[in-house]
């Protein structure tokens, strides 16, 4: 990394440099080497500074200038494109960099000023206004959800089941259930939600243990939909629809179920 030592009112060599340029009022791209030279080389005489840093950047600048002089007054050389090579042209890409920093520099200087006058006021929305949250409209929720697409996803997964049943088993005596409660099944279903965040429809029916609880299972996630908890969407015809929750992470509570019935068959 390179560092610059201000000296009276140039922040190095460059500087120097580019003063001179501006102060003779000469073009950059044809610099008068001879006369910048002897002016830089006077300049440096009277340099009062003890700081052997920047004394040498100084005599290295110096050093530089003498041997483009020195060049200067030789035969001019031709590259291999059989163009003629200025000496200076490498000192002038360096200023020209130099130059375009040193503008770059004062811009950010007047902003940096410039945003000295902006005052800012720190927010004061209330809590219950951060907190708020537009009611659920059903019918963009629902938007694109027909009956007959959830029957098509209903009536697959009931035919998996009925492939399931064992023929033989299937002729022993039953074991009567208790009635399936629909506010257990709807716990349930949140309770599977929150925990894979999105999952298919198909996937949930699955876990479900006869065609009652799949009536009861189905009726859930309806119920969901409308408390505005979970959302579906099907991007094809016939496709398994994804179920995902729309509660914001963190901040989960406890549902409002009373009403809800049981059902036994």
């Amino acid at each position: 990394m390179e560092i610059s030592y201000k000296l009276e009112n140039f922040e190095g060599p460059l500087d120097l440099l580019l003063h001179l340029i501006e102060k003779n009022k000469v073009n950059i791209y044809d610099i008068p080497i001879v006369l910048i030279t002897e002016q830089y080389l006077e300049y440096v005489n009277h340099m009062e500074t003890e700081d052997l840093n920047v004394v040498s950047e100084f005599l290295v600048m110096a050093a530089t200038l003498i041997d483009i002089k020195c060049k200067m007054l030789l035969p001019v050389e031709v590259n291999e494109d059989g163009e003629e090579e200025d000496p200076r042209a490498e000192l002038v890409a360096r200023l020209l960099e130099y130059k375009m920093y040193k503008c770059l520099a004062l811009e950010l200087q007047d902003m940096e000023q410039g945003a000295q006058k902006h005052f800012y006021k720190e927010p004061t929305v209330p809590k219950e206004v951060e907190k708020y949250e537009a009611p659920v409209d059903l019918d963009q929720l629902l938007d694109g959800l027909t009956l007959a697409k959830l029957q098509a996803v209903f009536e697959s997964v009931m035919k998996r089941q009925a492939d399931k049943i064992d023929p033989i088993r299937s002729k022993f005596n039953t074991i009567t259930k208790e009635p399936v409660s629909l506010e257990e099944k709807v716990g349930d279903v949140i309770k599977y939600a929150r925990k894979y965040k999105k999952f298919r429809f198909r996937q949930l029916l699955e876990r479900q243990g006869d065609k009652l609880e799949l009536v009861v299972t189905f009726l859930a996630v309806l119920e969901l939909m409308k408390m505005g908890k979970i959302g579906l969407t099907q991007e094809n015809l016939f496709d398994d629809m994804e179920i995902e929750t729309l509660e914001a992470e963190g901040e989960l509570e406890e549902l409002d179920l009373q009403g809800l019935e049981d059902f036994e068959m």
